[in-house]
């Protein structure tokens, strides 16, 4: 699934892997974990001056971490006109390019077979979080009703937690 989600989250996992190799120690660290995590613009000024101690040591993980955020910066852009988004097509193929060159070659092949929906993401703010919720609520209940012995009673149950309105479809 190629949604906003998935997709920032997958370059997170990249980023971290990527720290992990130049840094192992500094990984372990729970305080630098949550600021590697977050995007820049919702950093404190004191998360902002700690951060900029730490990326000052190692210059790798500087260009690392300024990497992910321009990434990051063009995933979370949102209802872009169709003009905008070709305006900003060729920066993010040409950051695609860069990480082609860079550890993060197998990030950059996947951003490459998902650049579709990614721009399709640019454009229309839609997600599959709605179905995401339901499966879970569907699993939460698969769970605490192990073993429905009627396949029936369990689609109406599945009905009544989803918010289903009484009407059902009987064939």
């Amino acid at each position: 699934m190629a949604d906003r989600f998935h997709v920032v989250r997958l370059v997170n996992q990249h980023f971290l892997k990527l720290w992990q190799q130049h840094d192992p120690e500094g990984r372990k660290n729970r305080g630098l974990l949550s600021l590697m995590r977050r995007h820049h613009w919702k950093l404190a000024s004191v998360q902002k001056e700690r951060l900029r101690q730490y990326l000052a040591q190692p210059p790798v993980l500087q260009a690392l971490y300024f990497a992910k955020q321009q990434l990051n910066g063009f995933l979370v852009m949102k209802s872009l006109k169709a003009k905008c988004a070709k305006q900003m097509l060729p920066k993010f193929l040409a950051l695609i390019r860069l990480f082609e060159q860079s550890p993060a070659q197998a990030l950059a092949a996947t951003l490459t077979s998902w650049l579709e929906p990614i721009v399709r993401m640019w454009r229309f703010t839609k997600s599959n979080g709605i179905t995401e919720g339901f499966h879970t609520k569907k699993e939460m209940l698969s769970r605490r009703a192990y073993g429905f012995r009627n396949f029936e009673n369990y689609c109406m149950r599945v009905l009544a937690q989803c918010g289903c309105n009484g009407a059902i479809n009987r064939v």
